[in-house]
Order: structure tokens, then sequence, then C-alpha cells
């Protein structure tokens, strides 16, 4: 269904504001306790970090570091920062604010570790130390060579906040935020409408916008209404059907752009039928990849294979063994694993959620091509916070399967949290299906420690041959993210890291 026709027109916003239309309110806007996407949007315009990726790429620049150096053994990165920053409570930014930022996340003795929890602290389980040299040298001293260290302090977990702010605020920072970047905290209002204001003492130079809203608008036909009505500039993750009508609408601009990101669906490999890898196997060949994002997405994504995203292309495997669509291939193997026509499967998705690809739709679709070979599949959908804390702990005898969407800014983040041995639920990670093969562990960790970049490509492809043998999952498709915008709205482009960065955006 398309609502492509406004009802009563809105006030349009000044143009000096510019309104988001986000798919939900944040939890936190402190980037080191939150993992999600939505709130990561905000995040991006408040804080910065010690590397950012340069605009339009996964190629690293300076962020708050103005250059470092990494020692040959790759245990020893030093950061020199920039001169004269400053946080938006007026406290400076130092190398002692970088020290009190790792500290917190990694230390459970340091007097602010309870204001976390940190759920991706273990992107920097390898740092030992984070010595303070000087005011503007920061030196990260490691237990072993990390190769994904750089980008994973590109990404919104390690954006670093005020200590002073910490230290006012406690437990309640997160509502109370501050950074270093081009916007400063405002308001938070009922409903979780998020307001920022132009940072006039940015070091980044001149900041167009003088203010910006995130409005939380659950609904994606909300989002429409309200893009239509000019109560919102820009609307996020808009349905398939929506992105393609407004290509074609006169007065609006869409921008997509396919990054490093993965929807697949978790299969239960500890309980169930799904433990038998022809089961497995014959979900892969059942489902039909290319129909699902040409008629259901509509061209908003493309067919995915293994665990390493294509946005990665150094890292991927372009002769991955791929799962075709073979409905009678599938029937074969099920008849061989002793199921015939008498197989049901519990199928959870979400209702909606941040890099979720219409969930429900394309839930509705996986049913269809499955009851094609006799599979009957029940699906049962939860609100977005509710799906996540049932999933995150794991699939339980009564779940085969389970709809997931994970965006990364390093080959290895997928891998390691969500395929390896030790990263189930129990064990604190996301390995929710509960797949174990100690060759794609051996793998995992040497790719991860292996400082040559080549090392690193050929072991993550001899990791997408394992994974797919074992097809721990049905891996379906690459999101093209997609972002509307109303035409009057200049200076914004998508990122593959699926940041939103507003610092340069502005409005004619």
């Amino acid at each position: 269904m398309l609502l492509l026709t406004a009802g009563c027109a809105r006030q349009r916003p000044p143009a000096d504001t510019l309104v988001v239309g986000q798919v939900a309110a944040p939890r936190s806007l402190d980037p080191q306790v939150t993992t999600a996407l939505n709130d990561f949007r905000i995040l991006v315009n408040l804080y910065e970090g010690l590397v950012r990726y340069r605009p339009g790429s996964l190629t690293l620049m300076p962020g708050l570091a103005a250059s470092w150096t990494v020692s040959e053994d790759g245990l020893v990165y030093r950061f020199k920062l920039r001169e004269g920053v400053r946080f938006h409570d007026g406290s400076r930014f130092d190398a002692a604010a970088v020290r009190f930022n790792f500290q917190r996340m990694l230390d459970p003795e340091h007097p602010f570790h309870h204001t976390g929890p940190f759920p991706l602290a273990f992107f920097f389980q390898q740092v030992e130390r984070v010595v303070a040299e000087d005011p503007l040298t920061v030196r990260f001293e490691l237990s072993e060579p990390f190769a994904p260290f750089l980008s994973n302090l590109a990404y919104p977990s390690a954006l670093l906040v005020s200590p002073a702010a910490v230290r006012r605020w406690g437990d309640e920072y997160g509502r109370h935020p501050s950074g270093t970047g081009p916007f400063r905290f405002a308001g938070w209002q009922r409903g979780g409408q998020v307001r920022l204001r132009r940072f006039e003492a940015w070091h980044g130079g001149e900041v167009p916008l003088s203010t910006l809203i995130f409005r939380p608008l659950t609904d994606p036909m909300t989002r429409v209404a309200e893009l239509m009505a000019g109560g919102v500039d820009l609307a996020l993750e808009l349905s398939p059907d929506n992105v393609a009508a407004f290509r074609a609408r006169a007065g609006y601009q869409v921008l997509e752009a396919t990054g490093p990101h993965l929807w697949f669906l978790i299969l239960n490999t500890r309980d169930g039928p799904l433990r038998d890898v022809r089961v497995r196997r014959a979900l892969s060949h059942a489902i039909d990849r290319r129909a699902l994002v040409q008629d259901v997405l509509r061209g908003t994504a493309e067919v995915a294979d293994g665990p390493v995203p294509r946005a990665f292309h150094w890292a991927f495997d372009p002769h991955v063994p791929s799962y075709a669509y073979d409905p009678a291939r599938a029937r074969a193997l099920l008849t061989e694993a002793g199921y015939g026509d008498e197989l049901t499967l519990n199928f959870v998705v979400p209702q909606g959620g941040s890099g979720m690809l219409a969930p429900l739709a394309m839930a509705t679709a996986v049913q269809g091509d499955l009851a094609r070979v006799g599979v009957e599949v029940r699906i049962q959908s939860y609100e977005w916070n509710a799906y996540l804390a049932r999933v995150n702990d794991g699939l339980d005898g009564e779940t085969d399967l389970a709809a997931m969407a994970w965006m990364t800014n390093d080959p290895d983040t997928l891998p390691s949290l969500a395929l390896r041995c030790g990263a189930v639920p129990s064990a604190g990670g996301f390995n929710s299906g509960w797949y174990c093969n100690p060759a794609a562990d051996q793998l995992i960790e040497q790719a991860r420690t292996a400082t040559d970049r080549k090392a690193r490509a050929r072991l993550y492809r001899a990791l997408a041959q394992v994974v797919q043998r074992d097809a721990p999952w049905v891996t379906i498709a690459s999101w093209r993210q997609n972002l509307v915008l109303r035409d009057d709205v200049r200076g914004i482009g998508l990122e593959p890291s699926f940041a939103l960065r507003l610092q340069r955006a502005s409005k004619r």
C-alpha cells in the first residue's frame, strides 16, 4: 500500500532547522551504552572519535586524533590529538579525557564503570593500558595484535564523551550528553523527540544549520505522511514500495547506497530439526532470494552470500558457494533427513527495526517458499525491543529460526560476535543459533590477529567457505539503505558506515 498523497499541509520547519523522521526514539545518548543504528544517527552529530571514515568510503581518516603511528609488532598505537578542542560543556578535550573514556568501558574498578553497561566494550578487549603521555599524546598498549582495532575506533561505541559531564550526571549521563561534535544537546522531549543546536565553538568549521530535530515515527507510513505534509525534511528507512514511488515523484530526492549490511535467518543448530545440516541446507535451497529482493524489497537490496558483506570488497570471496534456488534439491535433502512433508518450524520476526528490511513481508514470503517444499512455518512477531530481548538470549527449543540484520564496520565484527563457539548468549555474545565449529573459530582468531591485509583476506575467504558448508544461517540480502529528502535539502550523502552526518547539511 502506498501513501503518496499528502494530508493537511503542516507549517514547514524554518530554513535553519532540519527535521529528521527517525524509526524510533533513542534508548540512550551515551554512545558507549547503546548498540542501535537508530541512536547512532543522532550520536555522530553530537560526538567525535579519534578516527572516522572518509566521506563515502570505509577508508579511515583522522578525527579527534590528528595523526597516529603503529608499532611494528602491532601492540602499540600512539595518537597525536588536535589542539584547542572543547567539549560542549566547556571542558577541555585531551589525552586524559581519552583515557577516562576507555577506562570507564574496560576497567570494572573505574569509579564510573557503573554508568554502563558497555555491550560493545569487547571491541577493545585487547587494550591492556591507555597512557596519557602528555596533554596531546595518548598511547594504547594491546595484549596481542588486533587488526580491527582502528576500524573499531571509528565505530560509534568509540565516540568520546565528556568526563566532566559523566562525573556530574552519573547514571543519568545518557540523557545529558556532552561531546565535541558540530551539534550540542538541547533537549529530549516527551515521546522521544531529540533537539540539537549548532555548537558555535566546533573546531571543524562552519555549520550551516542552527537546529536538528529527530522525531521518532515508528510507523513507516507515518514517516511518509509527515514527509508529504512538510512535518519532516527527510525520512529514513521507508518501505520498498514507497522508495520506488518517491524515485519518480517531483520535489523529492532518493538517496540509496549498499553498505556492510546483512539480513539473514539465524537457524537453531542446537535444538530441533535444524540441528541436521541437511535441513539447514534445504532451507537455503528452498528460499528464492532473488524474488525476495526484486518483488518484496523492490530493488532496495541485493542478494548476499556468506558471513562477510560484499562491501568489504578486499575480504569478500566472489567464489563463495551459493545456494541456488532449487526446490527439488530442497525436497530431496528434507527426505534424506527423514522429514518429507512433516516438518513444522517456528519463525520469530520483529514488527520493525533499523535495517530489518520489511521483516513481516519478508517473513511471509519465506513462509510461502518453504510451504512449497512441504515445510509449515509458524510466524510470531514482536515489537523491536521485545524481539531483541528474546533473540539475544538465544533460540530455545520453541524457536527454530529468527530474522536478523547487522551493520558492521570490519569483516571481523559479525563472525566474531555471532559465529564463534565462545560468542553464545550465555557467554555474552550474539551467537543466538548456538553454532560451533572449531575450524571456523581458528580462522576467525587468525584473521583478527593478522597484521597483513592480504593474509586477513585469505582467512576471511576460507571462513566463508566453512560457514557456507555448515549453513548456520540463510543469508538473504544486503540492504541498499535509503533516505528520502525534500528537494530543498542539500549537503547530505549516505555513508557505507550507515552514519548520518549533518554538519554540512543546509536548506535552500
